[in-house]
Formats: structure tokens, sequence, C-alpha cells
């Protein structure tokens, strides 16, 4: 791009993700600014009728359009790029964009993909009551039953596509497994990294061959902004930008400056996200009102053992089933006071839901089922507050019951 240098890169060879989450993907313009700096704007201006041709063309990398090329965006990409490892990197307007984008790029009528049953609640309404009436076949398999897996493989079938950790009971998907039954089959593999984020999980160094973030979540990490991403490689985003490109899904250069703010700290938040929600699972665990904890970190859970060999720390996700009816659930969570009564996650506040009148309340009788939405159901996303002052707060919902 012109009038922009790029004197970083070369320093962040071989350096540490942490770093990387700093320093990655920023060039500084003539201005030499300190900090990212934000380009608000919607088209740019072309030297000549030559210049434009060649930049629409694709003959160099200027900026045409910020539907699709923006500076402060591609900044985002490129820094999200280098902490998944990944070649390449599309952001995109919200985490429900991120996927619908990789479906339609990446998707026909009469082509099928398996999903598991135990993903967010949004993503089985986009699946079948959108896709599923242009002709795509949806398939549903347990995440932890890889036989259903293997079965459920058709001719026509394109990607598998899996949460791990799942929303909200922690379930996790035995990524290197996954990516050895895609491949054998040439099919290709996807992961949800939201709730652990690159800080905590690296699905393509797992094997995975799509990675697919909310960045409203924990990239954010202070419930800002809305935005998502597809990574992979240059070949298989290829078809995804080009659909940004064309149906506009982009993310706005304000949200991609926000997180570029929130990346700077991800890695100190999910160190801090994770050992407080540890402290608050075991706590939940030894209440006479509880009947089930699900959280990864916990040595109680059946996947424990797994989610410690390809996860760094657990993340600050857990939800629990209390002794009682949905009524009961309503009660605990209306008695809370400093907990937030909200259904997003990866804040820097606590936040509290309960999951089958809220986040996965579309979906039918079933299919809830099928996720194990239950009444007495209850998600917490543990924040950056004293962990002694969470804990006095779920007391309060306890109190009640």
């Amino acid at each position: 791009m012109k009038k922009i240098t790029d004197p970083i890169a070369e320093s962040l060879k071989g350096a540490k993700s942490e770093t990387l989450a700093v320093r990655a993907g920023q060039v500084r313009t003539q201005a030499d600014e300190h900090s990212e700096a934000l380009f608000l704007t919607s088209s740019y201006v072309f030297d000549s009728c030559e210049d434009a041709a060649a930049r629409f063309a694709g003959e160099n990398d200027c900026s045409v359009y910020s539907r699709y090329t923006n500076p402060t965006v591609k900044n985002f990409e490129q820094r999200l790029a280098a902490l998944e490892e990944a070649e390449d990197c599309v952001a995109t307007s919200s985490g429900m964009g991120a996927i619908m984008s990789l479906c339609l790029a990446h998707l026909r009528s009469g082509d099928h993909i398996i999903c598991s049953s135990d993903v967010f609640g949004s993503t089985v309404i986009l699946l079948n009551n959108f896709f599923a009436k242009f002709g795509v076949e949806i398939s549903y398999a347990k995440l932890t039953d890889m036989d259903a897996w293997q079965s459920a493989i058709r001719p026509n079938t394109r990607f598998l596509f899996i949460e791990t950790p799942s929303n909200p009971l922690s379930q996790v998907g035995d990524i290197r497994a996954f990516a050895g039954l895609a491949h054998q089959h040439d099919l290709l593999l996807v992961v949800d990294n939201c709730f652990c984020s690159p800080a905590l999980q690296q699905p393509l160094a797992l094997g995975a061959d799509i990675i697919i973030h909310s960045a409203t979540k924990y990239i954010d990490g202070q419930g800002r902004c809305l935005g998502g991403a597809v990574l992979g490689s240059k070949q298989h985003m290829e078809s995804v930008r080009s659909l940004v490109r064309a149906g506009g899904p982009s993310l706005s250069p304000f949200n991609a400056w926000v997180f570029l703010k929130g990346l700077e700290t991800l890695y100190l938040r999910m160190r801090a996200h994770s050992d407080s929600a540890l402290l608050v699972a075991k706590w939940l665990e030894a209440q006479p009102n509880t009947e089930t904890v699900f959280y990864t970190g916990l040595t109680s859970h059946p996947q424990h053992q797994l989610a410690a060999s390809q996860q760094s720390q657990f993340g600050g996700v857990l939800s629990f089933r209390i002794v009682g009816d949905q009524s009961a659930a309503w009660r605990f969570i209306n008695a809370t006071k400093l907990i937030s009564l909200t259904a997003n996650l990866g804040d820097a506040k606590t936040t509290i839901v309960h999951p089958a009148s809220t986040t996965h309340s579309r979906l039918n009788e079933y299919e809830q089922a099928e996720a194990g939405i239950t009444d007495n159901l209850i998600r917490v996303a543990v924040g950056l507050e004293a962990v002694e002052d969470i804990i006095a707060d779920l007391s309060l919902g306890f109190s009640v019951l």
C-alpha cells in the first residue's frame, strides 16, 4: 500500500505468541504512530485509471473498497493468523457471519456436512432453517462418539464441523482423531475455537483445516463489538474472501481496531479466566444443591485428560445443573446481584444465563435433548473480578433454593 512502511515484521521472526498478540500485523504509516492506525474510510483514491485497474485486477495489495480491503482489518487478520499459525484469515461481521461465509463459500446444493449435536444454538438454526432449504444435507453426531461420525459419512460429505469445548456443556472433541477421520475421507475438519481462543488451543496444529472464531467473545474480551473470523490455508480462504467481497458480511474497521486492542491482553486474560473458573467449578461441585458441574478443568470431567492434551488451560466457561426445575434455575439466577444476566461470554465481567430459555431456546425439544440442554442448566462465564466476589454472588443463588 502507498506511503506505508513495514519496519516491524522482520523483528517478529521467531517471536513468542504473547509478543505476536501485541505486535503482529502492524504496518506504520508515515505518521509513525505507535498504536495501530484506525482507517475509517469506505473508499480509497487511485493515482490514475491505470492504478485503479491494477488494484481491481488484484495485481497489488493496495486497498480498493473497505467492504473487503481495509488496512485496520488487514492488521487484525494478520495478527490473528499469526496466533493460530494460519496462512490466511478472513474477518467477518460476527461469529455467525463467519460460519455463514464458510458454508456459502464451500458448499453447494446436494452437499452434506456432519455437525456435532452440542454446538451453539444459532449454528443449528443457521444450518437447519437456511442451508437445508437450499439443498445442503446436515447430519448430527455426538462429539464424543467417533463411531457415529464414521457411520454418518456419505459420498457427498464435504466437511466435519465441531465446537470444542462445546457450548454450554464443555464436551471435548478429539481434534487429532477428527482430523484423521476427515482426511481419511478427503474431507475438511472445521473447528469452532471460540471458547479457548488461540491462547489456549491451536486446532490447526492438531490437524484441523479451518478455524472459526467469534471475535465478539474472548478476542475482544470486554463485550464491546461484534466480529468473527475464518482461518486456514490460502487455498481454503480464497473462496471465503471472495464471498465476503461479493456478499458483504465484512468486519468494520472500528471493530477490527477494538479487537487488536483485545488481542494485546488475550494471553493474560485467558490465564486469569481459567484460574478463576477452576476455583468456581470446584466450589460449585462441593455445593449440596448442585447436581453436576461441566468444566473440563475438573478431574471429575470424563474428558479432562483429553482436554489437557490439547489445551494449555481450560478457559472461563462452565455450566452446572442444580437440584430442581426451570423455576429453581430462574430463582437462582435472579438472586445474583453482581453477576450480569446476559447471553454473551468472554467478557471481563462475569455473566450468567439460562440456556434453555435463551441461547438454545429456538431449538426444538429433541434438539435441546441432543445438546444436553435441560431446564435446570445454568451457564456461567467467569470474568476478571475477584473470585471471592464471584463465589459470594453465586452463594446468593443457592440461598433461595
